[in-house]
């Protein structure tokens, strides 16, 4: 109950907490798009896998983490940095190769970590995060320690070996790690209708005696209340949980795809499931926000991913000096 309205969120959701992943779903919009910009126009080297689209997983499952909790990223990872904390201005740093950057500019789009919030880092390898999250939580059951660690990755990544071992592992362990596939229908040009024969991924975990739950990736409070049953089941010993968010990629799978491979009718129908615009409405509804204050929201956001440009713009590049610091043999 939120405001005299009966909102189905989690009970420690509070209203404040609601606008700000509001404001959250907007920072990792903005980000995304102005990185595609500076792509575009030369600015930014290397390559990027944009999450347009795709806000509300991202947001729904690092609404009810706790500092102490960790995640695991993919290629596609820029809102779940966002969302376990991290800032715009350093994230944008980074991609610019500055040595303000959360790696100093060293690592880039890809491999943005924040091990201080709890971000262990994204991963270019395609499924690489996945045996690194069951670690984590290895190492929070060898010692005893309250914490959860999240793992994303997408569709293509269950047709990896990794995926199958490493959630293998944590079932036989009763680790507490959540498993979040973004399901976003497409393995870089390839559909998932035709790398997979079931119509629904998290069918898998039957496979090896966890819960698998499909959920709605384009409904923020969806996202909120199956990834809070399963940190529940983490915290309490009972093991890990597979969660299959279905969503779609606004952009291509990276800044070379054209996207030929789908019709202009499909991206129309799924832009119309925008996770921010639904949120907003929800929010109007229940009377927590306004109109007014939604464009106040969306215009401080927007605004401080221009201020995460201009301060990576007029941070220092890395020198010559700096070739062989932060090297571990």
């Amino acid at each position: 109950m939120v405001n005299g309205v009966n909102l189905n969120v989690p009970k420690k959701v509070t209203d404040e907490k609601l606008l700000n992943l509001y404001k959250q779903m907007w920072l990792i919009r903005y980000f995304d798009e102005k990185v595609d910009e500076f792509f575009a126009k030369g600015m930014i080297h290397g390559t990027t896998h944009l999450a347009v689209g795709q806000e509300a997983s991202a947001a729904g499952v690092c609404a009810l983490l706790e500092l102490k909790d960790k995640i695991t990223s993919t290629h596609r990872g820029h809102g779940h940095c966002i969302a376990k904390g991290a800032t715009p201005d350093k994230m944008m740093a980074e991609l610019f190769g500055r040595t303000t950057g959360y790696c100093k500019g060293k690592g880039g789009s890809m491999h943005i970590a924040d091990v201080e919030m709890g971000n262990l880092g994204a991963n270019g390898i395609v499924a690489g995060g996945i045996p690194l999250a069951v670690g984590s939580a290895l190492t929070a059951k060898m010692k005893n320690e309250d914490y959860v660690t999240v793992c994303f990755f997408g569709d293509g990544a269950t047709n990896e070996g990794s995926f199958h071992e490493a959630v293998n592992l944590a079932a036989i362990w009763d680790l507490p790690v959540i498993f979040v596939c973004e399901n976003n229908q497409y393995g870089m040009s390839g559909s998932v209708k035709e790398m997979t024969k079931i119509e629904n991924l998290a069918i898998r975990a039957q496979a090896y005696g966890i819960p698998g739950v499909v959920a709605d990736g384009n409904d923020i409070v969806e996202m909120m209340n199956v990834t809070d049953e399963a940190i529940k089941r983490a915290r309490n010993g009972e093991g890990p949980t597979l969660i299959e968010a279905k969503t779609y990629r606004w952009k291509g799978h990276s800044k070379s795809d054209a996207k030929k491979y789908r019709t202009r009718e499909e991206e129309q129908e799924w832009r119309k499931k925008d996770p921010i615009k639904r949120f907003k409405e929800v929010l109007l509804e229940a009377g927590i926000l306004s109109e007014d204050k939604a464009e106040e929201i969306r215009l401080v956001s927007k605004k401080e991913i221009e201020d995460a440009v201009k301060f990576a713009e007029e941070s220092p590049m890395p020198t010559i000096d700096d070739l062989l610091t932060d090297v571990y043999a």
